[in-house]
C-alpha cells in the first residue's frame, strides 16, 4: 500500500535587514542640488565617512565645520521642515561643511562592521575633516560648531593639538565635563552588562524590529509613563535608549520633526558604553587606549591638557537639558578656576532641553541667534 503525503511550506518570517555597505544614505534638505558637494572620504584607518560641502557661490566666505551627535548624523542640521542652521548659516555669509562621522545614522557601524571607541573619533574623523576642508578653503577662517558627542570628542582632538587655529568653537550639550544623572549612569552599567550578551545596539525603529522581536521589552519599558504613543519618541524622549534620560523637551519640536525621528536618530551601539563609562566616572573626556601606541597623540585626561586649546569656546545648554543636565557650566566653572586664560563663555537656552537645540522647531529664533552672534565676533 502506498501512503501518498502532501507536503506543506512553513513561512518563515523575513529577517530583519542590517545595512552592510558603507554607502552613505541620501542627505534629506531643500537645497538646490548643484549647491550640495558630496566628498569622496576615508579616514587614514580605512574607514569611509561622510563629508558635504554647502556650495554658495562665494569663494571667500569663513568655513564652518558642523558636527552631529552619536547615532544623529548630518541631517539634523538641515531639516528641510524648518529653517535649519545651514539656511541660517548661509544666509549670514558663512560656507558650511558638514562631517558624518562614524557615529552616523547614515553609515551602518553601529550596528554592523569594525567596532570603533571615541579616541579614533578624535584621532581621525574630526582631525582628517578639518585637514581636508582647509585643504580648499586657504586661509580663511574655519570654525566649529558640535553637538553632544561630537562636541566631546572634539574637545579631545582640540587637547591633543590635533586641529590647531581655529578661529572658534560652539560647543552644545557637553564638552569636557560630562555629568549624568544617578539613575541614568546606574541604568547605563547595568544594562550594558545585562545585555551584552544578548544584542549589541538598542534599536529607535519599532517598525524594523516588530512586536516578536528581543527588543520588544526595551520598548515596553520606554513606554511606561510616556504622554506620547509614538514608540519612537517613548525611546527617545521618555528613556533616551532606556537610560532613563530625556533628549528633548517634546513640545519644542514640530510634528514634521517628531515623525521624522527614527530616520534623524539611529540605533545606539551598546559596546560603546565601555568607554563612555569611563568618561562619565571621571567627569571628563579620557582617552580608552591606553596602551596602543596608535593613539598616544591623544592625551590621556583631556581636562589635564586643556591649557592646550587655542581657541575661544562658546558652551551651550538648555536649560532642561534631561540628559547632561548642567555639564556646560560645571565646565564653565571648572574651566574658570583651571584655566582662566581660556577664552571660554556660557549660554543657557531657557525652555530647551538636548536635540531642540538644533531640532526645535523655534531654534533658529532662540538659540541660532546666540551663535551667530560669537561667530560675528570672529570671523
Amino acid at each position: 500500500m502506498i501512503f501518498r503525503t502532501s507536503t506543506t511550506t512553513t513561512t518563515r518570517p523575513a529577517l530583519r535587514r542590517v545595512r552592510t555597505t558603507t554607502a552613505l544614505r541620501p542627505l534629506r534638505h531643500r537645497l538646490d542640488p548643484a549647491a550640495v558637494e558630496e566628498i569622496p572620504f576615508r579616514a587614514s584607518d580605512g574607514v569611509r565617512l561622510g563629508l558635504t560641502r554647502v556650495e554658495t557661490g562665494d569663494t571667500g566666505r569663513p568655513a564652518v565645520l558642523l558636527l552631529h551627535g552619536h547615532t544623529a548624523s548630518a541631517d539634523m542640521f538641515l531639516q528641510p521642515e524648518t529653517r535649519n542652521l545651514v539656511d541660517v548659516l548661509v544666509d549670514e555669509g558663512y560656507e558650511p561643511w558638514l562631517l558624518d562621522w562614524r557615529g552616523s545614522c547614515r553609515l551602518p557601524y553601529n550596528e554592523t562592521g569594525q567596532r570603533y571607541t571615541y579616541d579614533d573619533v578624535a584621532l581621525y574623523d574630526i582631525p582628517e575633516a578639518v585637514s581636508c576642508i582647509r585643504s580648499r578653503i586657504g586661509d580663511r577662517p574655519l570654525f566649529a560648531v558640535a553637538h553632544c558627542i561630537g562636541s566631546l570628542t572634539l574637545s579631545l582632538s582640540m587637547t591633543a593639538g590635533l586641529v590647531p587655529g581655529l578661529a572658534g568653537v560652539v560647543s552644545q550639550g557637553v564638552f569636557l565635563t560630562p555629568k549624568l544623572a544617578g539613575r541614568t549612569s546606574l541604568r547605563m552599567t547595568v544594562a550594558g552588562e545585562l545585555l551584552k550578551t544578548r544584542i549589541d545596539h538598542i534599536p529607535v525603529d519599532f517598525r524594523k524590529v516588530g512586536l516578536w522581536s528581543k527588543y520588544t521589552p526595551l520598548f515596553a519599558l520606554a513606554s511606561r509613563g510616556a504622554s506620547c504613543p509614538d514608540p519612537t519618541c517613548q525611546i527617545l524622549h521618555n528613556s533616551a535608549w532606556g537610560t532613563g534620560a530625556s533628549l528633548f523637551v517634546h513640545e519644542n519640536l514640530s510634528d514634521a520633526t517628531h515623525d521624522r525621528l527614527a530616520e534623524l536618530l539611529g540605533p545606539a551601539p551598546l559596546w560603546i558604553l565601555p568607554h563612555l563609562r569611563r568618561i562619565e566616572l571621571a567627569r571628563t573626556v579620557v582617552r580608552w587606549h591606553d596602551t596602543d601606541h596608535r593613539y598616544r597623540a591623544l592625551p590621556p585626561n583631556a581636562l589635564d591638557a586643556a591649557g592646550r586649546i587655542d581657541t575661544p569656546v562658546l558652551l551651550l545648554a538648555g536649560s532642561e537639558n534631561g540628559l547632561w543636565l548642567d555639564s556646560q557650566k560645571l565646565c564653565r566653572d571648572v574651566l574658570a578656576r583651571r584655566q582662566p586664560q581660556l577664552g571660554v563663555t556660557y549660554t543657557e537656552i531657557p525652555g530647551y532641553g538636548h536635540l531642540d537645540t538644533f531640532l526645535g522647531r523655534g531654534a533658529a529664533l532662540d538659540v541660532f541667534g546666540h551663535i551667530l552672534e560669537f561667530l560675528g565676533e570672529r570671523r
